[in-house]
Parts: C-alpha cells; structure tokens; sequence
C-alpha cells in the first residue's frame, strides 16, 4: 500500500521491471527506463536493477518474486492493456499468491471516458485488479494501474506511466538524495585512469566514473563523482580538479601541446 512521504538517511532502493516481446525484439524502443531513473534519483529513492522479461507468465511471476524480495520498490512497466497477451496483472496476482477479477473502482475510473456500454470484455480486461491493490491513476487515460505490497505496476505507454509516476512519487519513502557533479577532462580515459584511480582509493565513500566521449575536437571523458555528503563531494572535486592540473599538458585528442 502506499505511504506518505517520509525521508530519512537509510537509502531505499528499487527496481525496475520492463515486461513485453515487443522491447526484446527491438520493435519497440523502450523509453521509460531513462525516466522513471532520473525521477527516482531526484527524490532520493536509488535504482538499483533493471529486468526485460517476455510477456511469459512464469517469467514475470519469478522475476517479481526476485525483485520485489531484493529491494524497497518495483515498478512495472508494461502488458497492462486490453489485448490477450497483456498478462501482466495475472502473473503478479499469482506472485503475490491472491486473486484477481474485475475491480468496480477501475471500473468506476474506466466510466470518466468511456460509457458503459463500451465496455467491452477487452476493455473490462483493463478493470482487472488483484485482491488487496491499491489503484495507481493518472490524467491521461482512464486505466488504472495498481500498487501491491511493494511493487507498482505502470503502464507502458509512456505518457501514461509518467502520469502515473506523478502520482506514485509523493506516496513514496525516500532517502537521501545523492549528489553529483561532472567534471570535463579535457584528456583521453586512458590519459587519466590511473591518476583518476589514486583519487578514487583516497574517497572511498564517494562514487566516481569516467565516461569517454567524442566530440568536434576529438577524443574526451567526463569525471563523474557522486556522494550524499556534500562536504565530501566538494573534497573530492578538489582532488580530481587538481589531478587534471597536474596532468602533461595535452589536448583531447592526446597530442602533447607546446
């Protein structure tokens, strides 16, 4: 069920669980991983996995048995729609060992755009809530998703999910939020992976990753460092800026400058 927001210094995690054929065969380009990521990180939840699994019963039910054990949250995305192999709903019914059948509140947010008597047993699909859930709205379409002990199911229509995001994100726990800062090498990865590592042993406590990158003067990587301690994250910002100062001079494509 939902909860209230409530922050503390304890980090909750996450995962996210992407269900249908059509992102495995590439047809579809999934576009909600980015989002529901970056929405996690600004409300201080951590995302900690993501699963792809096929629109397979026995595949959704173990991956979210997995996951939902694992971590504080999972969300859903995707198989929540009126068509026979959107099976999403029954297999986490099944995970969480309850039953499902249509739901008269779904019904009832079903009815804000549709008449009832377009509600076709393929639209009544889409009422279909597992004992116990909570409903998951949003202002985009009528068809609810739903949120059950810690795992929210979401559409996969992005519009839809990012809707459903907004009214999921306030009812969450959340911890603290990790901060970052990037830092543009101006050198190769290559150039700064030892120096870059001896900073790293230094700041245990704070995340840091290179990220290489080619643009229009060649060759280059962004320091990324990440820490819920803002004091450490600016220490250690100081220690890589000075790194990169006392680098041989080089431009990014590695040639020694005069």
């Amino acid at each position: 069920m939902s909860e209230q927001q409530n922050s503390s210094a304890t980090p909750v995690t996450a995962a996210v669980l992407v269900i249908g054929d059509e992102i495995l065969s590439g047809r579809t380009k999934d576009r909600n991983i980015g989002f529901i990521a970056e929405y996690l990180t600004n409300i201080g939840v951590d995302l900690k996995e993501v699963r792809v699994v096929p629109d397979e019963h026995q595949e959704i039910v173990d991956a979210v048995n997995a996951l939902r054990r694992r971590y504080h949250y999972v969300f859903t995305t995707g198989g929540i729609g009126p068509t026979h192999d959107d099976i999403t709903a029954d297999a986490i019914a099944a995970a969480f060992g309850v039953s499902i059948d249509v739901d008269e509140r779904a019904v009832q947010e079903l009815l804000k755009r549709l008449r009832r008597e377009d509600l076709t047993p393929a639209r009544l699909r889409m009422a279909r809530i597992p004992a116990g859930a909570e409903l998951v709205l949003n202002e985009v379409s009528s068809a609810p998703g739903f949120w059950i002990g810690n795992v929210i199911t979401m559409a996969g229509v992005p519009a839809i999910m990012q809707s459903m995001m907004d009214w999921v994100g306030p009812r969450l726990r959340t911890g603290q939020r990790m901060l970052s800062t990037s830092i543009r090498a101006d050198a190769r990865e290559g150039d700064v992976a030892a120096p870059f590592g001896e900073v790293a042993r230094v700041f245990p406590d704070v995340i840091m990753g290179s990220y290489p990158f080619n643009d229009e003067k060649g060759f280059n990587t962004n320091l990324v460092l990440r820490s819920r301690d803002a004091a450490r994250l600016e220490q250690a910002r100081q220690a890589v800026e000075a790194m990169l100062a006392a680098l041989p001079s080089r431009d990014a494509t590695g040639v020694a400058r005069p």
